[in-house]
């Protein structure tokens, strides 16, 4: 049984692609390869953006750190100056602190950079590989519309093409209902005459038919009969016809 399953999986993957591979249209599947570069290369010019963004955040914060640390040193100068040194001391724990906050925050910048530098390489990377898949797409475009033109030509051109193949099959089919329905009419033209048929377009019937053949065939004995005699007596073929015009007349 699993043997079977594993056949018949194997027969239905096949006929899927095949199906598949019919329908598959190379132009189509190009573009739409080109289509995810692109946004791929717009998903890193977006994460560059956003690095950019978060580095000038931190950038800006260090900025502010440094002109507290300033101040928290004149605080502590002043208030050492005026006798108070507590005050001053308390002034530069807060620059300490502030100091390892500001060495903190520049390790982050620095990684944001190497980050950002990294992401800017790999974007001009993708940019060029996009920018050369661009061009052998359009190239290989070209080259399967030009091959696909050129089959179509040469299926017409040889009548093996779908379309061009119904065609031939209509004209012979129209070519044998010609021909039978020509035989069909001869036919029936040889049975007519010979009188295995009857002509129902004409005005008389089966009777007078045979009236007028027997009076035919009465006519030609009579003709034979006068020309025996004729040639019999030697006569000119003058006496021979005005015997015949006679024989006609009765």
């Amino acid at each position: 049984m699993p043997g079977l399953m594993s056949r018949a999986s194997l027969v239905v993957k096949s006929k899927l692609s095949k199906l598949l591979d019919r329908a598959e249209n190379p132009a189509e599947t190009l573009d739409y390869s080109y289509e995810k570069q692109l946004e791929l290369l717009q998903n890193v010019k977006r994460g560059i953006a956003d690095v950019t963004t978060a580095k000038k955040r931190l950038e800006l914060q260090t900025s502010q750190l440094e002109q507290s640390i300033v101040k928290l040193e004149t605080q502590a100068r002043e208030a050492l100056g005026a006798g108070r040194e507590d005050l001053a001391r308390q002034a530069l724990e807060r620059k300490a602190a502030v100091q390892a906050q500001l060495q903190d925050i520049d390790r982050q910048v620095q990684g944001l950079q190497a980050q950002q530098e990294k992401l800017i390489a790999s974007e001009k990377q993708l940019a060029t590989k996009v920018e050369a898949f661009r061009t052998q797409k359009e190239t290989i475009k070209a080259q399967y519309s030009a091959a696909e033109a050129q089959v179509r030509i040469g299926e017409a051109a040889t009548g093996i093409g779908e379309q061009m193949a119904d065609t031939g099959l209509a004209i012979q089919r129209a070519k044998d209902k010609t021909e039978q329905m020509t035989a069909r009419a001869a036919a029936i033209d040889e049975l007519t005459e010979s009188g295995a048929l009857e002509d129902l377009t004409s005005s008389s019937d089966a009777l007078d038919r045979e009236l007028g053949q027997l009076s035919q065939q009465s006519q030609v004995d009579k003709e034979l009969e006068a020309m025996k005699a004729q040639v019999g007596a030697g006569e000119p073929q003058k006496e021979l016809s005005s015997e015949t015009s006679k024989e006609a007349a009765e």
